[in-house]
């Protein structure tokens, strides 16, 4: 048996009145302001419910966009944040390190992508992609408006993998954790294996036969 974290809900929601939420919005160098004027979403979201302070900055990643965040968080009394930058999978780890450094739960962090989903989408069409960068932007905010604190705990969990279905990317799966060392029971409904793959004659381009 090994340990690994899971998150949990530890908090009751926190009362509307009492949201307390900072807005920053990216400009990513020219990735974003390149496209769309990030003043615009600040002034816009600046508006929104619950929404305390508004801000913009050149490079939220960088050390001055981190700091900026967290001297905020104190100075405004911040219990929620927004960050309008790039992907989640790029920076959410980055952004969620940040705000725990000021002493907010890190769960308590949301993400509107406004580079890969707005800017680079839309450059064609800058009034459409601004639109969308304050939608974006709103929606980060509504669903930050609803998160609540969440801690980590470690739970005992077996080393163990299932793999459904026999296909090519069912074996494969399987092949991939085993050679992990990881003990894989691979399930399949039919009699033999192989999925689609193990009923065509040959295959392109050697024409050599599926099985």
């Amino acid at each position: 048996m090994t340990e690994k974290s899971i998150e949990i809900t530890s908090q009751e929601p926190i009362n509307e009145k009492d949201l307390r939420i900072g807005v920053y919005v990216c400009h990513c160098g020219s990735n974003i302001a390149g496209v769309i004027p990030p003043g615009e979403v600040v002034e816009f979201a600046g508006k929104l419910p619950g929404v305390a302070h508004a801000a913009e900055t050149m490079y939220a990643c960088a050390d001055s966009g981190q700091r900026l965040i967290k001297d905020d968080i104190k100075k405004y009394g911040l219990n929620r944040v927004v960050v309008s930058a790039c992907s989640v999978r790029m920076h959410e780890p980055t952004f969620r390190a940040c705000v725990a450094e000021a002493g907010l739960n890190p769960f308590l962090m949301e993400m509107a992508n406004i580079r890969e989903q707005c800017t680079w989408a839309h450059g064609h069409d800058r009034e459409g992609a601004l639109e969308k960068a304050k939608d974006l932007t709103a929606s980060a905010i509504s669903k930050v408006s609803f998160l609540q604190p969440l801690d980590m705990i470690k739970v005992p969990v077996s080393k163990k993998a299932l793999v459904i279905g026999g296909g090519v990317a069912g074996i494969n799966a399987a092949l991939d954790l085993a050679e992990q060392n990881i003990p894989v029971v691979l399930v399949e409904k039919e009699a033999t294996i192989g999925g689609v793959m193990a009923q065509l004659n040959k295959t392109f381009p050697t024409m050599d036969c599926s099985i």
